[in-house]
């Protein structure tokens, strides 16, 4: 059966971090400089991704310059409508702005969600190799364990785990339901589609230009059985010196 598959992997210096995203639909980096507790530089790049006008969206981070360092990778969607970036840029460049303000390091998380059964699946999430999160989840409700049992993906989840969990925890959390939604794509033949769905929800979406963003055919792959590939080729672009945006 098909498993859905994400690694991030987040490599922090003194002044710079850079960040890697791949899973079944999407590959992006993101990188950002820091200067007295502020966003200096920012950018992002798309490797692979599900339509055409996708890497256009790398040119909307630059809304987040300036912006005081967080703790809280979320706060990048007090910066710029969200609607308006790509998601996953977005999401990404969260959790490096978060990782400048908590300093150096590095951080891997490993996120999968299996098969669904009658719409149930189990989604899990590991950081640094160790497993931080395991829920039980009946559609879009997780079942179990506490303290989400009974909590919706979809509604006020993220006021929920800001407001409930630890940093690390809500920062996983996060990350973990977005991954858990976007698996349902593995339900469908997303090549059948022309252009985004005119929805507004991200850049590529927003109806001034979703016929534009042309389905990539061929952009969806399946990393069940082969997660070590995930991220592989980006692990010297991660460790290149600062200044080095494009290595």
């Amino acid at each position: 059966m098909t498993v859905f598959r994400r690694r991030v992997d987040i490599i922090a210096h003194a002044d710079h971090v850079r960040a890697a995203l791949e899973d079944d639909f999407h590959h992006f980096r993101v990188w950002a400089s820091h200067t007295a507790g502020h966003v200096t530089a920012v950018g992002g790049e798309a490797l692979r991704y599900p339509y055409s006008l996708c890497p256009q969206a790398g040119d909307q981070l630059q809304a987040l310059v300036g912006m005081p360092l967080a703790r809280i990778a979320h706060s990048v969607t007090r910066h710029t409508d969200a609607s308006h970036q790509c998601t996953h840029l977005l999401d990404l460049a969260g959790l490096v702005i978060a990782r400048a303000a908590r300093g150096a390091g590095e951080r891997r998380y490993e996120i999968q969600v299996g098969a669904r059964i009658d719409g149930h699946t189990r989604a899990s999430l590991s950081c640094n190799s160790g497993q931080v999160l395991s829920w039980e989840v009946n559609g879009t409700m997780i079942e179990g364990p506490p303290p989400f049992a009974g909590v919706n993906l979809r509604e006020g989840m993220a006021r929920w785990a800001l407001g409930t969990l630890s940093e690390d925890t809500a920062e996983a959390s996060l990350l973990l339901r977005r991954c858990t939604l976007i698996s349902m794509g593995r339900a469908y033949n997303l090549d059948e589609q022309a252009h985004a769905v005119s929805s507004g929800r991200c850049y590529s979406q927003q109806p001034a230009r979703a016929e534009q963003a042309l389905r990539m055919q061929g952009s969806t792959l399946d990393f069940s059985n082969n997660p070590q590939a995930l991220c592989a080729q980006d692990q010297a672009w991660l460790r290149a010196m600062p200044g080095d945006h494009a290595a």
